[in-house]
């Protein structure tokens, strides 16, 4: 998969566009600023977005070609992330060492998003925020991007259980427009989690 991506990122141009996740845009203002941990992040335009409202940004992906493109995006504007080379199967999430950790159409296989997503629990501070965007299992009746295996894909119910732990301000199934680059392009199936530790 690492070459699959570093393939993509290499095209020319941002695969999924240089405006932030909409989904995050519209919970912004219920996140504390501090540290921040973006999962899968890419080409940087989830993380670029946060450090440019004074968060501490780690973004994290197994693709050197996207974390590339993410610092040369954040020098532009003069700012400065932090970008890890990784896989997330060997990626240990800190304890207790975020404010914020988003997943935006990070899309893991069963047993993998078990051991990340609750590290995500585990790797947030009391009142911390959890923030995720995925495609759902509906999303195989859709064209607008994504993984093309309901394996990869999430449901609500699992979610809700490895985000145990956090009080769900947002959790549904919904259908909406994306507009995120050439590769998230129409009427898509999603699921959306926004939650607090407690």
């Amino acid at each position: 998969m690492k070459q699959f991506w570093n393939d993509r990122y290499a095209e020319d141009g941002l695969a999924y566009g240089a405006k932030a996740n909409d989904f995050l845009v519209s919970c912004i203002g219920d996140i504390s600023k501090g540290k921040a941990l973006c999962l899968g992040e890419g080409e940087g335009r989830n993380a670029v977005f946060l450090a440019e409202l004074g968060f501490d940004v780690v973004a994290v992906d197994s693709s050197e070609v996207g974390l590339l493109k993410a610092d040369q995006m954040a020098e532009s504007r003069g700012l400065k992330i932090e970008t890890i080379v990784a896989d997330l199967a060997d990626f240990k999430i800190e304890e207790e060492g975020y404010d914020l950790i988003i997943s935006i159409f990070c899309h893991l296989p069963q047993k993998l998003r078990t051991i990340v997503y609750k590290q995500c629990v585990t790797g947030l501070k009391t009142g911390g925020s959890m923030l995720m965007e995925s495609f759902s299992m509906d999303q195989l009746k859709y064209k607008s991007g994504g993984p093309q295996t309901d394996r990869l894909l999430y449901s609500l119910k699992e979610m809700k259980q490895l985000f145990t732990g956090l009080e769900l301000v947002v959790a549904k199934e919904t259908v909406r427009e994306l507009y995120e680059g050439k590769y998230h392009t129409g009427e898509a199936a999603v699921l959306q989690l926004f939650g607090k530790k407690k």
